[in-house]
């Protein structure tokens, strides 16, 4: 059953160079499973995430034949609707805790903050959701990393902070951005597998949204792989190294391989239909 679905999704900027298209016409439905969305650098997925929030801003604007998300419709919502799902059912991981925590805060008050202003509970219980959350994601000290302040953590423990913050009310549907990038391998496979038990043990729907081709593979379901706005190929996670469309071919082909040639990673020849 679709959790979420998507029709013909358009989000377009009015600069004063003309109309830019940042995502033109992106469809696909989600279950309780982990999509992924791959492409390189403006082709459009980070974009697509947000839209699914609403979080494009003037003179941004999103446009969709439809946008359903478990029976409620994203983009006839108000303003007010959609607050109250952004963190309960919602939520979105964004790419780097450098500049998505905030540098004054101390990481606990973060944590409680929502919690203490939107659903009106005491500070200890608070307190003791936030301890929760970041148990949930392996962090072994949790009460040191409360009373710290983003710059004292390492880019690994950040980025668990910022998924522990996105859980804490529980969602049904997370958008991870870039959860994974600057890591070191050890570090990613602990995030990897947290994420994955969090999409197993809840039924949570995964929006995975990476550069890294391989770990796609490796990790989702189904896989949209996007180009200048538009998805040009969907296959199965499986079949990813075997992808059809020679954009995709051509990513693939880019990816350094151990013990391979050591000459220039080839370049990608771009045709001009694969826009249209």
């Amino acid at each position: 059953m679709s959790q979420l679905s998507v029709k013909n999704l358009r989000v377009t900027f009015d600069t004063e160079a003309g109309r830019v298209e940042a995502v033109r016409g992106v469809s696909f439905d989600l279950g309780r499973e982990r999509l992924g969305i791959v492409g390189e650098s403006g082709s459009g997925k980070t974009m697509t995430g947000r839209a699914v929030l609403r979080l494009i801003r003037p003179p941004g604007k999103i446009e969709a034949d439809q946008m359903m998300f478990d029976g409620v419709d994203l983009m006839k919502a108000s303003e007010r609707e959609m607050r109250a799902l952004r963190g309960p059912r919602i939520a979105m991981v964004m790419q780097d805790p450098k500049y998505s925590l905030n540098p004054v805060m101390k990481v606990g008050s973060q944590l409680m903050e929502g919690l203490r202003q939107r659903d009106r509970v005491s500070k200890a219980e608070a307190h003791a959701a936030a301890i929760a959350a970041l148990t949930a994601v392996q962090i072994r000290d949790p009460e040191r990393v409360m009373e710290a302040y983003p710059h004292e953590l390492s880019g690994g423990m950040g980025q668990r902070v910022m998924i522990a913050m996105m859980l804490i009310p529980n969602p049904d549907l997370l958008i991870a951005d870039e959860p994974t990038s600057a890591l070191d391998v050890t570090v990613q496979a602990e995030v990897l597998s947290i994420l994955d038990n969090l999409v197993k043990t809840r039924g949570m729907g995964l929006i995975f949204i990476s550069h890294d081709l391989r770990l796609v593979a490796r990790f989702c379901d189904r896989v949209l792989v996007m180009y200048k706005g538009k998805v040009v190929e969907e296959l199965a996670a499986r079949d990813l190294m075997q992808a059809k469309h020679p954009y995709t071919q051509g990513l693939l082909n880019c990816l350094p391989r151990i013990g391979g040639d050591r000459g220039p990673l080839p370049s990608l020849d771009r045709d001009a239909a694969w826009a249209v």
